[in-house]
């Protein structure tokens, strides 16, 4: 690894790539700060005797400003601090034959450590595996973890990208969080950010060129992957998405908004970093996924024997939109161009991407390619997450406004739909706790961060900016913990109970189907809220699903029986389905 300090037998050398300034001191925790050797390309390097893991350092830049290492790996004083070297081959693997599982086994499970549980950390998160394992999860997703500035966030204004943050524990606690995991079947996969750095304790442009104005992103300049200085940042972030996948044996990784990395070189970053990335891991099975907002289904091209060659699949928000759009009825912003498309969510189902080239009036352009040669597991689908509740005005989930029976009708679609499914977490008991968006910057950037939400989501109908909650305030950060005592309530248990028989028919009905399976058929014309989809099986026959997301009977081309019935919900009668039913069949034609 080029970056960070690299320890020996007598030491430990501390290295920053600093081409913008003519010299660097380093100053370990009380003495005097040491000038570095320049070496080539911008480096700085100096090697200390006596140093090794606990040594507590900073860097000196020739303004007398003390700037934390970029690739520290722990800030226990946040990310204005002093960094720490730490030796993460001390901590010994209980499993060390752990290669992860195969893609079309998961079920994600979406999780912010903060909140997930009372305490907040790493090492308490621990003690609520058993419980994912029982349920039926076989892969937790973390919301980004790299160090961020403050007491709680998000995490997607990270600045140090290699240093999970001191709130959530030491490194050394997210290893055997990681190791429990695998001790139990489970993945652990990492959400990241590579498209932007936040704003508060972002010190890199002050001594390397970080951004470049040929490139805008929704956060200001674009980081500069593709310049004639660039190298050195590709490196930066492609060995970070490595180190976590190596170091601490990360079955894979969710890269966040990956539109909004721009680059024009012969090789995509994004190209670069899942060769690599694959490379690394060797024959484990690791799982490369993206958020992108363009639709671009060439990143998750596939071989000739189905497996992924770069990015294994897509968060598609697609699917919720659809599923969304017709069970609450909302109609603003983009919901508009999903409740204006009758087979807008029997396309989001059978082939992933609602819009495959087709103009988008949201957008004002067209969106998207074309799904054909892709299979149903490239493609994740929820009906929430973290920025369809948090970015919502008041954090609410969708159990807060709809009827017990429609959330159950929802699960009962994407459960087990061959698409991957991803719960977010609370969801399987029915948690009704709402999920704010919070953060904790300094005072300047926290009003910042007030007006632009408030004025945001003042633009959605019915919205009273009275009523916001500060997304700065502790309070809001309190009440987005899970509260565990609520899955108790005889509601919370049934709702338990009903995801976890779900899960159960999927892993031992569906999973077995997948291998192969060609995107779905829409049958027939199916309006808004029902659909009629087979997807075409390896074997032979299809896998059936026949729904009405409504409250109106509606009638379907074909009648519904016994033979091959996976799962039922709801009724029918002749070629009429029952308002909210759901029935899943496996035919042998």
């Amino acid at each position: 690894m080029k970056f960070g300090p690299v320890i020996s037998d007598t030491g430990v050398t501390f290295r920053l790539w600093a081409p913008l300034v003519d010299s660097v001191a380093l100053k370990l925790d009380g003495h005097e700060p040491q000038p570095m050797h320049q070496g080539a390309d911008g480096w700085h390097e100096l090697e200390v005797a006596g140093a090794a893991a606990g040594t507590s350092y900073r860097f000196v830049l020739p303004d007398g400003l003390h700037v934390p290492d970029p690739a520290s790996l722990f800030q226990p004083q946040d990310v204005h601090g002093f960094s720490e070297v730490v030796d993460l081959a001390r901590y010994r693997w209980k499993t060390e034959a752990w290669l992860g599982r195969p893609w079309e086994e998961t079920v994600l499970y979406e999780l912010h450590v903060g909140t997930f549980t009372e305490e907040g950390t790493f090492l308490a998160a621990i003690r609520r595996l058993d419980h994912l394992a029982r349920l039926g999860v076989t892969a937790i997703q973390l919301m980004p973890v790299a160090d961020f500035p403050g007491r709680y966030g998000w995490g997607y204004d990270g600045v140090l990208p290699y240093a999970p943050d001191s709130s959530y524990g030491r490194p050394e606690h997210l290893m055997p969080l990681v190791d429990a995991a695998h001790e139990r079947g489970i993945s652990v996969l990492l959400d990241v950010v590579y498209n932007h750095f936040g704003p508060d304790g972002n010190y890199l442009p002050l001594y390397a060129p970080l951004f470049t104005d040929r490139h805008k992103t929704p956060w200001g300049k674009g980081i500069d992957y593709d310049g004639a200085t660039a190298l050195p940042m590709r490196e930066f972030v492609i060995q970070n998405a490595i180190h976590w996948v190596t170091a601490f044996r990360l079955d894979g990784l969710r890269l966040d908004a990956v539109h909004a990395i721009k680059d024009s070189s012969e090789e995509h970053l994004l190209l670069e970093l899942a060769r690599r990335v694959r490379a690394a891991a060797g024959t484990r099975h690791v799982h490369l996924i993206v958020e992108n907002e363009e639709n671009d289904s060439d990143l998750l091209k596939r071989a000739s024997d189905g497996k992924a060659t770069l990015f294994t699949a897509q968060w598609n928000d697609d699917i919720h939109h659809t599923l969304h759009v017709a069970t609450t009825g909302e109609r603003f912003g983009y919901y508009a161009d999903y409740a204006e498309d009758s087979e807008a969510m029997a396309r989001s189902l059978a082939e992933g991407f609602v819009f495959q080239g087709q103009h988008m009036p949201y957008r004002g352009d067209s969106r998207g390619k074309s799904t054909r040669d892709l299979p149903p597991t490239a493609f994740v689908s929820f009906i929430q997450n973290h920025d369809q509740i948090g970015n919502r005005a008041m954090g609410d989930r969708i159990i807060a406004a709809q009827p017990v029976h429609i959330v159950k009708a929802l699960a009962a679609v994407y459960l087990l739909a061959p698409q991957i499914p991803m719960l977010f977490m609370g969801e399987e008991w029915g948690a009704r706790d709402a999920f704010p968006y919070f953060c904790d910057l300094n005072d300047e950037l926290n009003e910042m961060v007030r007006k632009g939400r408030r004025e945001e989501l003042s633009r959605l109908p019915g919205f009273d900016a009275d009523d916001l909650l500060d997304p700065t305030a502790p309070s809001t950060f309190e009440m987005a913990k899970l509260d565990w005592s609520s899955m108790n309530e005889p509601a919370a248990a049934a709702m338990h109970d009903f995801y976890a028989a779900l899960l159960a028919i999927r892993h031992q009905k569906i999973v077995p189907l997948l291998t192969g399976m060609r995107r779905g058929e829409i049958i027939a014309p199916s309006g808004l809220t029902a659909v009629a989809i087979d997807w075409p099986l390896a074997t032979g026959g299809h896998l059936r699903l026949r729904a009405n997301l409504g409250n109106e009977t509606v009638a379907t081309d074909t009648l519904m029986d016994d033979t091959g019935m996976l799962f039922s919900l709801g009724s029918s009668s002749g070629g009429n389905l029952s308002p909210w039913s759901v029935f899943w069949s496996v035919s042998s034609d």
